[in-house]
């Protein structure tokens, strides 16, 4: 049923809003004809009202207060000018006040309409709306209204604006991909792999800190995955402060490219570890269907052993048998096979081998990539792919979490360091005893 107000409480209302400032009845009228068009375009209204008041206030205690003369100040106001500030994911027509200098030499900064005339909110929601698969032509009508008012008086959401930003900000993940500093970055693994984008490679590394910390480090564009291309990519990282001599497990899909530049860089007695999945993928394609299930099943049995050098004979008896019959799958399989026990022989088992014995950590960077490149059709330049690749890891890295089995890194570090002291010792020369001297 209901309620009816009584005569009394409905005079009572009456009162309280005549009561009201003219001021804010206007202001409470248009708050909620903003709310009528959406939460966004609400905020939109309060948001400017706030950003006005506040460089109001600013002015003022600048200059001082309208009306009263002062003598010391060392600021005047100059009216106002025409001005843009990013809310609501473009840039809002404001009206901002200006300030000179009393002598009126040169004129001032109003800090608050510097703070939010600041471009880089806007040109990151063009980022992120551009990786989620928006087009440049689609990316205002994807956003929230912010008011019929607001909108037509707003700007920078055409194409070619659009175009223009996303642009700036990919150039600038690129440059902060490509700059990082790893002077402080412990690694104990990285991994490499290769991306093709329209007929180009890309070389990308993927590092693991010591904390289990996935870290995106550089990528490098050449026509193939070839060794000078990993080379080049792996050098640029140490002159950015990567340690060469720190205890580092590479982790790559089987490029014989690779497998030389990591041993051109990082020394003789680098460790490499081959991808499973690689292996099993490049033994299978060359087997017909119905064997395929069964030869991949042998393989990863040998692979959960603990003991290498049994796993390393059952591997070597799957080859031998293949090579009666499928000889090119046997030649798959024994190509690089010692790789493939790396972390047997470390004695690294359980959840950390099963995280480190593929290159799944890099290949899901790279699938988030290929993600944000989704709806791309025309690549104009290397740059423009290079841009791409670069936003593409710089995105995945914001999901990254702890590898599975990070609490095992310890033990994979100080087993690597293990092995390189043992490789140095059997790399010294033996010193020969030198036959006394008779005189």
């Amino acid at each position: 049923m209901k309620k009816v107000l009584g005569p009394k409480v409905v005079a009572t209302v009456a009162a309280a809003e005549r009561a009201l400032p003219p001021q804010i009845q206007e202001a409470l009228g248009e708050l909620v004809g903003a709310a009528r068009e959406g939460l966004l375009a609400l905020s939109v209204g309060v948001g400017l009202g706030v950003v006005h008041e506040l460089m109001e206030l600013e002015v003022e205690e600048v200059v001082g207060a309208k009306g009263k003369h002062n003598s010391e100040r060392t600021a005047k106001r100059h009216g106002r000018g025409d001005g843009s500030m990013t809310l609501g994911g473009r840039r809002v027509q404001v009206r901002r006040p200006r300030i000179r200098s009393a002598d009126d030499k040169r004129e001032l900064c109003v800090e608050t309409y510097e703070y939010f005339a600041d471009r880089d909110p806007l040109t990151r929601a063009v980022m992120d709306r551009m990786l989620a698969g928006v087009s440049t032509r689609r990316f205002a009508r994807v956003g929230e209204s912010v008011g019929e008012e607001i909108e037509q008086a707003s700007s920078a959401t055409s194409k070619t604006s659009v175009s223009e930003m996303f642009v700036e900000r990919t150039t600038t993940a690129l440059e902060e991909l490509m700059s990082r500093r790893l002077d402080d970055v412990r690694l104990a693994v990285m991994m490499l792999d290769g991306l093709e984008i329209a007929g180009r490679t890309h070389v990308v590394a993927l590092g693991i800190t010591t904390d289990g910390v996935k870290i995106p480090l550089g990528l490098w564009e050449g026509s193939t995955e070839n060794a000078t291309l990993a080379r080049t990519l792996l050098a640029d990282l140490v002159d950015r402060g990567l340690d060469p001599e720190q205890a580092i497990l590479f982790v790559i899909d089987g490029s014989k490219a690779l497998r030389r530049a990591i041993k051109d860089v990082f020394g003789e007695h680098a460790l490499v570890h081959r991808c499973h999945r690689h292996k099993e993928r490049n033994v299978c394609d060359l087997l017909p269907e119905r064997d395929r299930d069964q030869v991949r099943a042998r393989m990863r049995a040998a692979w959960s052993l603990t003991e290498p050098t049994l796993a390393e004979q059952r591997l070597e008896l799957l080859a031998a048998e293949l090579d009666r019959s499928w000889p090119d799958a046997a030649r798959s399989l024994h190509e690089g096979l010692d790789d493939t026990l790396t972390l047997m022989r470390l004695e690294i088992s359980g959840q950390l081998a099963k995280t480190l014995c593929s290159t799944n950590p890099c290949e899901s960077m790279i699938e988030i990539v290929r993600y944000t490149q989704r709806n791309v059709k025309r690549w104009q330049d290397g740059d423009m792919r290079k841009r791409w690749t670069a936003a593409g890891m710089l995105a995945a890295e914001q999901q990254f979490r702890r590898i599975i089995g990070y609490r095992d890194l310890a033990k994979l570090v100080i087993a690597i360091e293990r092995h390189a002291l043992l490789a140095a010792l059997n790399d010294q020369p033996r010193q020969e005893v030198a036959e006394p001297v008779t005189v």
